[in-house]
């Protein structure tokens, strides 16, 4: 754990721990939780607790980038979010168009390339465009990837890749025995990332300690960190005080330390 000394309060001096830079995670993904109570605290409406949340998304991906993260994954969108009210399902599909529109520029700048993993044929038309649009703008870009998840749900997931493998093994393409865990991650959405398609870190703001259906099969060893922070008060120490937390850990993936 590395350390920085300042003077609290006080006047004393008091160690406080900072982000090893050496032993940031690849892969951090996040479930943004709390847009909805952060407005009803303020006596706003809901939506304006998403809005909030989309200028926090461009701050943490910066932050992110900086940080040197080589995927930070986002669950902007799951397959349950359609039983919300229409008027706040509606407002969340315009939302990528106006991330977009305004923060395109900005990735490019940071090097940073857009993915998605979901099913974004069932989006709204204008909502597809945006997302088409980003991923083309920033494909020559080769820092790090910002992935979300939209119309996203894990069992979603795994079925679709499920159906994808028995289509193989009907169509005489593969045999049945030969199905492991490789066969099923090279047909899961997170293919796309290579060799950083399990997330190390997950975190989940507004206090809630649970998955809510996010990447079943990826998780299987991640590191989970559960903030009190409603989405749209993370900020880039929020971020930090995350990465140190899962710097403080001991990753033994099933077996024993030495």
């Amino acid at each position: 754990m590395f350390a920085k000394f300042k003077k609290n309060q006080a006047g004393e001096t008091e160690a406080q721990a900072v982000v090893d830079s050496k032993r940031v995670p690849a892969h951090i993904a996040i479930i943004m939780d709390g847009n909805g109570r952060w407005a009803n605290q303020r006596h706003l409406p809901r939506i304006a607790g998403h809005k909030e949340g989309m200028q926090t998304v461009k701050k943490i991906t910066i932050a992110a980038s900086q940080l040197g993260v080589k995927v930070l994954s986002l669950y902007a969108f799951s397959t349950e979010n359609w039983k919300r009210p229409t008027d706040e399902v509606n407002y969340l599909m315009q939302l990528p168009v106006r991330f977009f529109q305004t923060f395109v520029p900005d990735l490019i700048k940071h090097n940073v390339r857009v993915t998605v993993m979901g099913d974004t044929t069932k989006l709204p038309a204008a909502t597809q465009k945006a997302v088409k649009g980003a991923i083309d703008e920033t494909s020559e870009c080769n820092g790090m990837v910002l992935n979300f998840a939209l119309n996203y749900g894990g069992r979603d997931e795994i079925v679709t890749a499920v159906q994808q493998v028995a289509q193989l093994v009907k169509d005489d393409q593969l045999k049945v025995e030969q199905i492991d865990e490789s066969v099923i991650a090279e047909h899961l959405m997170t293919n796309q990332l290579g060799e950083f398609e399990d997330p190390e870190l997950i975190i989940r703001t507004s206090g809630e300690q649970r998955v809510s259906n996010f990447m079943l099969w990826q998780l299987a060893y991640s590191e989970f960190v559960f903030m009190p922070e409603h989405w749209p008060d993370f900020t880039k120490e929020s971020l930090e005080n995350a990465i140190i937390e899962y710097q403080g850990r001991h990753r033994r993936f099933g077996g024993l330390e030495n």
